[in-house]
């Protein structure tokens, strides 16, 4: 504990600890919406499609700049989006099978022109290879900052248009029907995701970032029915994943803060399925016992009748 006190009073731990909390709740909290629209898969498609974006973005500027590597990411993730519909609009393949074709292809390209930056002649590419994985003790104030600011923004967001993204998650078709721009804010849902996952990639890096939107999410449905309940659970799950992989990768060298944050995310998640009071199998199993004491007291209450009723018919015919 003396150690972890010491670790939370330096300031750059305080920067990546904040920025790493900030991610989980803004990831958690667009997750809900993303699993909602079953759009699972697209957080994962984002991710991967992000990397040839950040190469790019490297290769025209030579600048390692989170600032940068978002306009680029985000750029990618635009026309994977855009890809996944025309794929599915002008042929017979399914919205899922067009993610996956667009995943892969975006993520060999980026893994190609990874390959062409590490052996080629470009200066200050040590370390780029890390948004594979993501390395968060390697960001500097600059990405800290562009990373916290970026999440409040996100959390505002959706703060506000709690009411519309509610709406067109449930009903799109009584949102078009009452006057909401459902294709904007369609649009607007999957641009926030992309942000997510763009600015989470550095932390948790491509192949991890989409389980901060979709665990926390996840766990939080087996808590709660009702949808502003299932939202502030799921930003808190992320918050607790973010901030628990931070602490603990701190605690010795050489532990990844990514994949530690999304083992806490997991771990929450198995918790949540056997103490999940809605859906969890501990209640579960305790409804069902209650189902079943219920049942078998009413069966013997009605043996108990007929056994008085029997008696009293025989009563009555000695008499």
């Amino acid at each position: 504990m003396q150690s972890l006190w010491t670790l939370l009073n330096d300031p750059n731990m305080q920067w990546i600890f904040i920025s790493c909390t900030l991610l989980g709740l803004s990831s958690g909290i667009i997750g809900c919406f993303s699993y909602l629209r079953k759009q699972s898969l697209m957080g994962d498609t984002l991710a991967h499609a992000a990397l040839p974006g950040i190469c790019i973005a490297f290769m025209l500027t030579g600048t390692k700049s989170l600032l940068l590597f978002l306009i680029g990411a985000a750029a990618a993730g635009i026309i994977a989006t855009f890809g996944i519909g025309f794929v599915t609009r002008h042929s017979r393949i399914k919205h899922d099978a067009a993610m996956g074709i667009v995943l892969s292809g975006f993520f060999g390209l980026g893994i190609v022109l990874l390959t062409i930056i590490q052996h080629g002649s470009y200066g200050n590419q040590a370390g780029l290879d890390k948004f594979l994985f993501g390395q968060a003790a390697a960001m500097i104030g600059s990405d800290v900052l562009t990373m916290s600011i970026v999440s409040v923004i996100l959390i505002a967001v959706c703060f506000l248009l709690f009411k519309q993204f509610k709406l067109i998650s449930f009903d799109p078709g009584f949102a078009r029907g009452i006057g909401y721009p459902v294709a904007f804010l369609e649009q607007l849902l999957m641009l926030l995701m992309v942000v997510a996952v763009v600015v989470g990639i550095q932390a948790v890096g491509v192949v991890l970032v989409a389980a901060l939107l979709i665990t926390p999410a996840v766990s939080a449905r087996y808590w709660t029915h009702r949808l502003g309940a299932m939202v502030v659970l799921s930003g808190l799950f992320g918050a607790i994943s973010g901030a628990a992989g931070t602490l603990i990768s701190s605690t010795a060298a050489n532990l990844p803060t990514g994949p530690l944050t999304v083992l806490a995310a997991t771990a929450l998640f198995f918790l949540s399925i056997l103490f999940g009071p809605q859906k969890g199998l501990l209640a579960k199993q305790f409804i069902r016992l209650r189902v079943k004491r219920k049942l078998e007291l009413d069966q013997s209450q009605l043996h108990a009748k007929a056994r008085v009723a029997a008696a009293e018919t025989e009563k009555g015919a000695a008499l």
